[in-house]
């Protein structure tokens, strides 16, 4: 796969880059459960057929001590029984808001379900989460931003 353009090469790419990766650290900095951040990532990146993203998070994950099979069953989080009951929300939020057009949207069980297990600042870090990863994503898969060269903590 060739690259089509490097967004980090481009003075605009790195500048909207910045910004959008700035804005990250309100979530990351949130009481949003780590473990929860990762797993959502994952799940969205692979929605989204995303190699750079999936590369990145699922080393990260691995890394900050997350397991290699609840890494490598994300996409069948429905048919397993390693993730908790917020993290079982949180990646039914992530699959509805990242398959907006496939569907009529979320759906107010997915938000109702997500809103039992997290706090009005946790839900709103998630949501944030959704957009961010969601962006990234579509980044990676328009400009062809291979997976396979992320080294976990790389980008800081």
């Amino acid at each position: 796969m060739e690259t089509r353009i490097n967004p980090m090469g481009n003075e605009v790419g790195s500048k909207w880059a910045k910004y959008i990766i700035s804005s990250n650290k309100v979530i990351t900095d949130s009481a949003l459960p780590k473990a929860v951040q990762e797993l959502v990532k994952i799940r969205a990146s692979q929605i989204n057929g995303c190699g750079g993203c999936l590369d990145m998070h699922t080393k990260d994950a691995a890394a900050a001590g997350e397991s290699m099979v609840r890494i490598n069953l994300v996409g069948a989080w429905r048919e397993t029984t390693v993730y908790t009951e917020a993290e079982r929300a949180a990646l039914e939020l992530t699959e509805q808001g990242t398959r907006l057009a496939d569907s009529s949207g979320v759906t107010d069980e997915a938000w109702a379900n997500a809103a039992k297990h997290f706090d009005e600042d946790q839900m709103m870090a998630l949501v944030a989460l959704i957009c961010t990863i969601n962006a990234f994503n579509r980044l990676n898969v328009i400009t062809r931003t291979p997976g396979g060269e992320y080294q976990p903590g790389q980008f800081g």
